[in-house]
């Protein structure tokens, strides 16, 4: 049975809360395209946020509701 591809747009908003998550800066977002490179903001921004509220590994992917 073949595996569905997952949007590219939640795969990036997905790496920008990982990447938000540990502290790294939002300078590093991979992407230059419009839409795309804002889905990865958008998770970077709910990853400091949940850095900075002391969620860290386990406890900050149970709030992100696009990770489940």
């Amino acid at each position: 049975m073949k595996r569905q591809k997952r949007d590219r747009s939640s795969v990036l908003f997905n790496r920008g809360f990982t990447a938000g998550l540990v502290g790294k800066s939002r300078d590093e977002c991979p992407v230059t395209m419009g839409d795309l490179r804002t889905q990865w903001m958008s998770g970077w921004r709910e990853g400091r946020e949940a850095h900075w509220n002391g969620q860290s590994g386990v406890s900050a992917i149970n709030i992100n509701p696009s990770l489940h």
